[in-house]
């Protein structure tokens, strides 16, 4: 086991696109997606010890312990006396479609893995994620990806740098509720990544969403004047892109100001340090 504390950046996350092509027997859903990490989220600092307990500390205090995807990945690494005191410093939203979640659950994987000394690859790490969540397995290979089956067969892919402007709805989005409304659509014909850079491409929840959810619809309204807003993921944030910080942040700075937003660059490389990836 390695001495000292470990602090890292827990990054959020883009859909870029999002089409559901099917349903499995098992309830899953298939789907196509391009992940775009973004040099900004939830801060952590891991500290290693032999108590053999897990401990966390943080600032949100909305979801109990035993759902919460930090715990549930330590204990999936946990043996003998291994422990480990994890603080968390909120910052990605609840139900915002951003990853924060499976992105701190990939992270306690990466970072534990390392501190304990354990040894396993980012295959055997991914497999773990993927017991946790769909979007978990994306954060632990560290790299923007073109996504398909359940989110899990991931292709890496490099993107031109971007800037993102990202408005946070006072809302919340149930993810089970939108995935089980019947008028979902999940029969979209697959597409080539070529397409996607043709922009023939949509997030299939959006309609619904917009509809279910008035906030949302407004934000995509209010984004719409500065370039073509889209929904992220299942959640509730919109965002449209920029060549570059300046036209990002001339764009954030005529939002009214009871608008939430969040300027984050994207990134093909996660910022987890070097060592972990």
């Amino acid at each position: 086991m390695r001495s000292g504390a470990l602090s890292v950046l827990s990054p959020a996350k883009l859909n870029l696109f999002l089409h559901i092509t099917g349903r499995r027997s098992d309830g899953y859903h298939e789907l196509q997606t391009l992940f775009q990490l973004l040099d900004w989220g939830d801060q952590m600092v891991l500290t290693p010890n032999q108590s053999g307990e897990i401990t966390l500390e943080s600032n949100d205090v909305g979801i109990p312990p035993e759902e919460n995807l930090i715990m549930r990945a330590a204990a999936l690494l946990q043996c003998g006396t291994l422990g480990a005191h994890i603080t968390l410093h909120k910052c990605i939203p609840t139900g915002a479609g951003l990853g924060g979640g499976s992105s701190n659950g990939a992270t306690t994987l990466v970072a534990l893995n390392r501190l304990w000394d354990l040894r396993l690859s980012q295959r055997q790490l991914q497999a773990l994620g993927l017991q946790l969540g769909a979007d978990v397995p994306i954060f632990v290979g560290a790299h923007t990806a073109w996504a398909e089956g359940i989110g899990e067969i991931l292709t890496p892919i490099e993107l031109p740098e971007r800037w993102y402007l990202i408005v946070v709805p006072d809302c919340h989005v149930s993810t089970a509720e939108i995935f089980s409304h019947d008028q979902l659509t999940r029969n979209t014909i697959p597409i080539k990544m070529a397409a996607f850079f043709e922009r023939d491409s949509r997030n299939d929840f959006q309609q619904l969403v917009r509809r279910l959810y008035p906030k949302v619809d407004n934000a995509l309204e209010v984004l719409g004047d500065f370039g073509e807003a889209k929904l992220t993921g299942t959640g509730a944030c919109v965002f449209t892109s920029f060549d570059n910080a300046t036209q990002a942040r001339e764009a954030k700075e005529q939002l009214p100001e009871e608008m939430t937003s969040i300027l984050a660059r994207g990134v093909n490389t996660s910022p987890l340090p070097t060592e972990l990836l």
